[in-house]
């Protein structure tokens, strides 16, 4: 079977780098100029637009992934995740049921839930949504033009507002309003070393 599906996406024109490495489901559907690289997998009901390079040991399923975009490496977009167009979803980043703006960037080490971020939103790395309480699983929504600084946890419910920046190493836990500049962050101390 996953012959059979290799060679009819590689006849619909995808190019793999390494064939024999990649999953592939009956329903995964294929634009144009789309490259595929070694180790990658796809779960059920997996989209992919034009334009779009998977890159290595990145696992997707149940997910839109629309034009120009690049995924990967070690990327894994869970079911209900849909990517727009001209967006950037790097290595180690796990989306769950969220939807990615158009010429947004999640380059590295960040997991985001239950989220909607806008258009040219850039996610520093080690961004994290906080989306489950224990109880219940709570949205995250980021507007346009937002910069969230790395080593951010945007603690859920929560809503960032346009063209704001958010300072790296901050926890938020309270919205933030647009066109500001939000930051949580202790004092730091320097204490000399005893012998």
């Amino acid at each position: 079977m996953q012959k059979k599906l290799r060679n009819l996406a590689k006849k619909a024109g995808v190019k793999f780098v390494d064939i024999e490495t990649v999953y592939l489901c009956k329903d995964t559907k294929f634009g144009k100029k789309v490259t595929v690289e070694p180790y990658v997998v796809f779960g059920s009901n997996v989209k992919i637009g034009n334009n779009v390079t998977i890159k290595s040991f990145s696992h997707i399923e149940k997910a839109v992934i629309k034009n120009n975009v690049e995924i990967g490496p070690f990327a894994r977009i869970r079911p209900d995740s849909i990517i727009d167009d001209n967006s950037k979803i790097g290595n180690f980043v796990e989306l769950k049921k969220s939807y990615i703006g158009k010429n947004s960037k999640i380059n590295h080490l960040s997991y985001v839930g239950d989220s909607k971020i806008g258009k040219e939103v850039n996610l520093g790395a080690g961004t994290i949504t906080c989306n489950f309480d224990g109880r219940k699983k709570s949205k995250t929504i980021i507007e346009d033009n937002v910069f969230i600084g790395s080593n951010t946890s945007l603690v859920a419910p929560i809503k960032i507002g346009s063209n704001t920046t958010i300072g790296a190493g901050s926890a938020i836990t309270k919205n933030v309003g647009s066109n500001k500049l939000s930051l949580t962050r202790s004092s730091q101390k320097v204490f000399k070393k005893r012998k």
